[in-house]
Parts: C-alpha cells; structure tokens; sequence
C-alpha cells in the first residue's frame, strides 16, 4: 500500500515545519509596531465640576 510509505511524506512534514518554526516567526517579529508606547504620566488630572444649563 503506497499511502503508507513514510517516506516522502514524512521529509516534507519535517521540512516544512522547520520553515515554519525558524523563518516564518523571524519575518513576523522584524516588523516593528506603527505607534510606539510612551509612559503615562502618573500625576492626577484636576477634574472640576459641571454646571449644566438646565
């Protein structure tokens, strides 16, 4: 029986999740993210209160 014939198969699976646990992961984090993330400050806004015109 042909289909059972680890051979072929069993190369192309191994090689083909090298490539997808070495070079896909490397190109996917060289991209760096578009905003980068500042530090909030930590001082408290001053809120004041609202008169509503009603």
């Amino acid at each position: 029986m042909p289909q059972l014939n680890p051979n072929p198969w069993f190369a192309i699976l191994v090689f083909s999740w090298i490539i997808f646990l070495t070079i896909i992961p490397t190109k996917i984090l060289n991209h760096i993210t578009p905003n980068e993330l500042t530090s909030v400050s930590e001082e408290k806004h001053k809120t004041e209160p609202w008169d509503w015109p009603w």
